[in-house]
């Protein structure tokens, strides 16, 4: 008797098992292709998108972000269907999601503020794709304005992610802003020297160096008498990207140009007298 009972229950758990998969599995395997697909469509449509704005040569800051924002409102699309499919009601669904939003929204109030910012990053565009910045404690090359953070490539190759929230907050410094730069540079010579001679030499290796540019002309002028030295300062122009080449060059140069002329450049020096103590008788 006990044998057939628990035949009768594995039968009526087969059979209630049968008819759930019959009622329920089209729906599942109908939600999860509604899902594969469409986020498969969600990209393709995101990065067709991309690939339209490029060729409308829109600005790459605003491509980049647009692309993700796309993706974002495309996939929260495929998901709601899929749900939908799955018979849930996504009526009542979006109402709680929309409250439990607000709640997420509350306590992520820092990344919703890093979503803001990066609106207006992309909105004020104080900077574009492919920019030498400084800001948010970071500096590096603009790869991309994300969602929520800022993708930097720094001097030395490497990746730095930083909130936007902390660069719309900060000082941003773009040193890719204008086509040209200044070089600001301190030299200093001895009391000794002659100053129409130390100026000679900066003003040959402005003229001989054809990367200096003539307009706004180069300012050469005594700064400051210092305790040590006096000090030139050395303000040549230049374009961006030729700054660091420039200010490298030179600086050797004029090491070069002052041992030929027999120029002097003062250093911190130190003298030591040694008095020999007699032994008292």
């Amino acid at each position: 008797m006990q044998e057939l009972m628990d035949i009768n229950f594995l039968d009526r758990i087969l059979l209630e098992g049968q008819e759930l998969a019959l009622d329920y599995g089209p729906k599942i395997l109908a939600a999860l292709i509604i899902f594969m697909i469409g986020k498969w469509l969600a990209r393709a449509l995101s990065n067709v998108a991309e690939s339209t704005m490029r060729r409308a040569s829109l600005d790459p800051t605003l491509v980049g972000f647009g692309s993700n924002i796309i993706y974002v409102g495309l996939f929260a699309f495929v998901v709601l269907a899929a749900m939908n499919q799955l018979g849930i009601q996504t009526t009542s669904f979006i109402a709680i999601l929309g409250a439990a939003g607000l709640a997420v929204g509350l306590a992520l109030q820092g990344s919703m503020s890093n979503f803001a910012a990066g609106v207006m990053l992309v909105f004020f565009r104080p900077f574009r794709v492919g920019d030498y910045i400084e800001a948010g404690g970071s500096a590096g090359t603009v790869e991309e304005i994300l969602l929520f953070t800022t993708r930097l490539k720094t001097a030395d190759n490497k990746r730095v992610f930083v909130p936007n929230g902390r660069i719309i907050g900060d000082v941003i410094v773009n040193y890719s802003g204008n086509d040209t730069r200044r070089v600001d540079m301190v030299f200093g010579c001895g009391y000794g020297d002659d100053l129409k001679r130390v100026r000679a030499v900066f003003e040959q290796i402005i003229e001989q160096d054809g990367r200096i540019l003539s307009e706004p002309a180069a300012v050469v002028a005594v700064n400051e008498l210092g305790d040590n030295s006096i000090n030139f300062v050395v303000r040549p122009w230049v374009k961006r990207a030729d700054y660091f080449a420039v200010l490298w060059d030179f600086n050797e140069q004029v090491k070069v140009r002052f041992d030929e002329a027999a120029l002097s450049i003062p250093f911190p020096q130190r003298e030591v007298h040694v008095h020999e103590a007699k032994d008292a008788a």
